[in-house]
């Protein structure tokens, strides 16, 4: 994708001009509330004429002193909060029950940040054990009283779903939904991958999904829409498929069809869509989403953070702690932030690994039910924790992680409100004394407040300076200055004071 390049404008007088000379508009350092009481952002809501005033007048002076940049992008409807909530077991012995346990975690949640909770396959009955199905919940009372939960405390909730996997054991499954040999099979899975040009599954598929939505009332869908490129193999296409649209390696026509159909429907109901993948892929449709998960199967974050860097926001980092480790609790924040993205928090109920040991499933070996099995035993020798919160967390699980999510979500918020531009791994820009070491980034977020995000993904410390004064208002101690060390493999968030 093409670079975004600013052309430096001329500048007039009054507040353009008071912008583009290095003025400041001043205004009280307090940071508010994002949204009024009527939940309308404070820009729409509350933003006075010097409000408003300040904000342009911010924006014009990065607009002239910012001339390079990978990209530029207008923040206006962003959840940066979510969690990914563990309900609890499945395959289970017996369905979960939320109770009081989670009314205590849900409100920790909201405490810390958390806006938005997505659930994941664990709500419904895959497997058929409880009388249900994959588009039903295991125990649809326990989830009409969770939905409640997280609705009476101000936070959105999203299901998960699939137009793409289906249990190949489901006795709904018809073998010309799928292409042969496309499959995954793992510790109780055998999904299939089924084709969005399929006439039938659309037909099974599409009014079950938006049924979701109606019979529970939740805010949106999870859409988990790995599906196989159909381009590949079209030898292998099955007599259900109609390929109406273009299938190449740079565009999935049918999938880009399939999800429309689900997003148009999603926003008729108010609702959010999100979707998945594979890893860090980036669909080849137009963009018929809100958020877009990347990471799982990434256990790298460097490879994680180069691949996905300059995707089209706004996106949901969940890093695989399976397939890698970090250094500490604070690096995945090095690398998302700067790119306008906050990573996902696993939290709920401990992932205790017991549904890789439930009498009458069967199983498929392999090393995905090893772990889980390896879980449970460290379970029932650990019922106290360490916790892991889901099947792509650490383990064992990570004590510090939820106070570290909470930290920096805290400092994030004030970044990307409402009608905030942000400026990504600016280059050529006044904003910056001298040119930038390598593997350093610096990225400007501007609304009432114009903050700077330095990124330094060296080994080595790096001093940066800036043509203006700026604080740090994470460190309690920090003065107002323009040279700023950054530490090996760290960021550090900055707002102008001058």
């Amino acid at each position: 994708m093409e670079r975004r390049n600013f052309i430096k404008v001329s500048v007039g007088s009054g507040l353009v001009g008071v912008a583009a000379h290095g003025g400041l508009l001043s205004r009280s350092p307090a940071v508010p509330a994002r949204v009024s009481d009527s939940g309308s952002p404070r820009i729409l809501s509350s933003y006075t004429r010097e409000d408003h005033r300040r904000r342009l007048g911010n924006i014009a002076h990065c607009e002239s002193t910012i001339r390079t940049c990978m990209r530029r992008h207008l923040i206006t409807d962003y959840i940066p909060g979510q969690a990914v909530y563990n309900l609890g077991e499945y395959p289970s012995r017996k369905p979960w029950n939320p109770d009081e346990y989670d009314e205590c975690r849900l409100d920790q949640l909201w405490n810390e940040g958390i806006r938005l909770i997505q659930v994941m396959e664990d709500w419904n009955d895959l497997l058929r054990l409880f009388g249900g199905d994959k588009f039903t919940a295991v125990n649809p009372a326990g989830l009409r009283r969770f939905i409640n939960m997280v609705h009476k405390r101000g936070m959105r909730i999203l299901l998960y779903t699939s137009t793409g996997h289906f249990q190949i054991t489901d006795r709904d499954f018809r073998p010309q939904w799928a292409r042969p040999g496309f499959s995954t099979k793992a510790a109780h899975w055998q999904l299939v991958h089924c084709s969005a040009a399929s006439a039938g599954w659309r037909a099974y598929v599409l009014p079950r999904i938006l049924r979701i939505m109606d019979e529970y009332g939740v805010d949106g869908l999870y859409n988990d829409a790995g599906s196989r490129r159909l381009h590949r193999d079209p030898e292998l296409a099955t007599k259900d498929e109609v390929l109406a649209f273009e299938e190449s390696p740079d565009h999935d026509g049918a999938l880009g069809d399939l999800l429309s159909i689900i997003y148009s429907e999603v926003k008729r109901r108010g609702g959010i869509y999100k979707i998945h993948l594979h890893g860090s892929q980036y669909p080849n449709t137009p963009k018929l989403w809100d958020y877009l998960w990347v990471g799982e199967g990434v256990g790298n974050a460097d490879k994680l953070r180069e691949e996905c860097k300059n995707h089209p926001p706004y996106l949901v980092p969940c890093f695989d702690w399976r397939r890698g480790q970090l250094e500490d609790d604070d690096e995945m924040f090095l690398h998302t932030i700067p790119y306008m993205q906050f990573p996902v928090l696993l939290a709920g109920r401990p992932f205790t690994g017991e549904r890789a040991v439930i009498p009458g499933v069967d199983y498929q070996p392999g090393a995905l039910l090893d772990q889980w099995r390896e879980r449970w035993r460290y379970h029932q020798a650990h019922p106290d924790g360490p916790y892991s919160y889901g099947p792509w967390d650490s383990f064992p699980g990570r004590p510090n992680a939820r106070a570290a999510h909470a930290r920096w979500l805290k400092q994030y918020y004030p970044l990307v409100e409402p009608g905030t531009y942000a400026y990504l791994e600016i280059e050529n820009s006044d904003l910056i004394a001298h040119p930038l070491p390598a593997n350093v980034v610096a990225s400007v977020f501007t609304n009432l407040e114009i903050h700077m995000v330095l990124a330094n993904y060296s080994k080595s410390p790096v001093r940066i300076e800036t043509t203006h004064t700026y604080v740090a208002p994470s460190q309690a101690s920090s003065a107002p200055g323009n040279a700023w060390t950054v530490s090996p493999r760290s960021l550090l968030i900055l707002r102008r004071s001058s």
